[in-house]
């Protein structure tokens, strides 16, 4: 007895979106955007310059000092790297370690050493934003439906807001022009 022969699905040919013109285009676009000074100052601006004696002082009203500032964007913004790019990735204790246990610097030192890392793990961004066989809208395999843009974003944003906050402080310590 004959059998029927199955007959294979017909394969669509699926057209590549990483590298797209308008992909290419937004790529671009999301990668200046972690550090872009177009709508307000950028994170290297509210970083530069701050005398050391201020670095681990909290303004009158503020819950922050700079360093905790600074050193919870470098924080937050390494996870979120790691997140997207390690498959055994395990979070973090949130939120008591995605802070500094102190509102000082613990040496003269910590306050370039974390602008260093900052912008390092900024270009891990840039560079993970930027590889054309990423296809950015897909879910982060091991994660729990985030897709890699998605938390781009979410570290432009994170990074952003206290941004914002860091120059604020610095405001009420008068160190900010």
């Amino acid at each position: 007895m004959a059998t029927a022969k199955k007959k294979r699905p017909a394969r669509h040919k699926r057209t590549v979106l990483t590298s797209s013109p308008s992909v290419t285009a937004w790529r671009k676009i999301v990668t200046s955007a972690l550090d872009w000074e177009q709508a307000h100052a950028s994170f290297d601006a509210a970083a530069r310059d701050l005398a050391l004696e201020l670095q681990g002082k909290r303004p009158r009203g503020s819950p922050h000092s700079p360093w905790e500032l600074l050193e919870h964007i470098r924080i937050t913004q390494g996870d979120m790297l790691e997140f997207m790019v390690n498959p055994r990735y395990e979070a973090p204790e949130w939120p008591r370690t995605y802070w500094p246990p102190s509102a000082k610097p613990p040496s003269e030192r910590a306050w370039d050493q974390s602008v260093s890392v900052i912008v390092h793990d900024r270009d891990e961004l840039k560079a993970l934003t930027q590889r054309r066989t990423l296809d950015l809208t897909k879910k982060i395999p091991w994660g729990e439906g985030q897709t890699y843009l998605r938390t781009i974003l979410v570290a432009i944003d994170h990074a952003s807001y206290h941004v914002g906050q860091l120059i604020l402080v610095r405001k009420l310590l008068d160190a900010w022009d």
